[in-house]
C-alpha cells in the first residue's frame, strides 16, 4: 500500500518546532500558524456545508487538533483524526473531548470499513499530495462515506493571487537548490474530472478569499462533493 512520501522530513519538521519553541507555539507552528481562528474558520465552514450534531466525522490530515478544538466547542459528534506524526495526534487528544479517536495512519488510504462516515474533511492535505496520491485518497474517502455523505476539501489554485505567491516562492526555493515543501496545484476542472471518474458530485466551491467566518477567509480555496 503507497504510503506518504514526506513523513521523514514532516517528523524532523515537528521536532524542530518543537525544540524551539513552547509546545503550545510550536503545535501552531506544525499546521501553518493561527491555531484558534483558522480552526474556527475550518469549523464554521464544515457547519454551513451540513456537518451537524450526531453525525460521525473523519478528519484527514487532522494535525495537532486545530480543526477537532473548534469543532469540540460547537457540535456533539464521533470523531476520527488522522496524521502522519505521533507528536501532533498526542497533542490534539490532550486538546480535545475524551470521545474524540486519533489514528497513526501513513497510507493514502483510510483503515476504516465502507459506509462508516457521514462526513469526511481534508484541510491543507491536497495541497502536499501528488495528483495520484489525491484521487486515491478522493477515492477512498467516497468508499468510506455513506450515501449522500460529503467530503469537503480545500485547495490551492493559480488564479488565486495569495496562492501564486505560494508558488513563486516555491519557484525561489527550488532555483536556490533548496529542498521546498512540496505544494501542488489542483484546478477545479481537474477536480470535477476526479469527482466524476469516483462517483461524487461537485455541490460548491468556495473561493479562497470568500469570507467564512467574521470576515476572515481561509486562505485556500474549498470544495464541497456529495456521494
Amino acid at each position: 500500500m503507497a504510503e506518504f512520501h514526506f513523513v521523514e522530513d514532516y517528523e524532523m519538521h515537528v521536532a524542530r518546532l518543537m525544540r524551539d519553541h513552547p509546545i503550545d507555539e510550536a503545535m501552531s507552528l506544525a499546521v501553518g500558524g493561527a491555531y484558534d481562528i483558522i480552526g474556527r474558520i475550518e469549523a464554521e465552514a464544515l457547519v454551513k456545508n451540513g456537518l451537524r450534531d450526531g453525525m460521525r466525522l473523519a478528519d484527514v490530515g487532522c494535525g495537532s487538533g486545530r480543526t477537532a478544538v473548534a469543532l469540540a466547542r460547537r457540535l456533539r459528534i464521533d470523531y476520527d483524526g488522522y496524521d502522519i506524526v505521533q507528536a501532533l495526534l498526542d497533542y490534539a487528544r490532550s486538546k480535545t473531548p475524551e470521545n474524540y479517536r486519533f489514528h497513526m495512519n501513513r497510507a493514502v488510504k483510510l483503515p476504516a470499513p465502507d459506509a462508516t462516515f457521514d462526513y469526511v474533511c481534508a484541510f491543507s492535505l491536497f495541497t502536499h499530495l501528488l495528483h495520484e496520491e489525491t484521487f486515491i485518497y478522493m477515492r477512498d474517502c467516497h468508499r468510506v462515506l455513506k450515501k449522500g455523505g460529503k467530503l469537503l476539501f480545500s485547495f490551492l489554485e493559480f488564479h488565486m493571487p495569495p496562492h501564486w505567491q505560494i508558488f513563486e516562492a516555491t519557484v525561489i526555493q527550488y532555483e536556490a537548490a533548496a529542498r521546498p515543501t512540496l505544494n501542488m496545484f489542483l484546478e477545479r476542472e481537474a477536480i470535477e474530472v476526479f469527482a466524476t471518474r469516483i462517483g461524487f458530485n461537485v455541490e460548491r466551491f468556495i473561493d479562497a478569499d470568500a469570507p467564512v467566518l467574521e470576515g476572515h477567509a481561509l486562505g485556500q480555496s474549498m470544495c464541497v462533493m456529495v456521494k
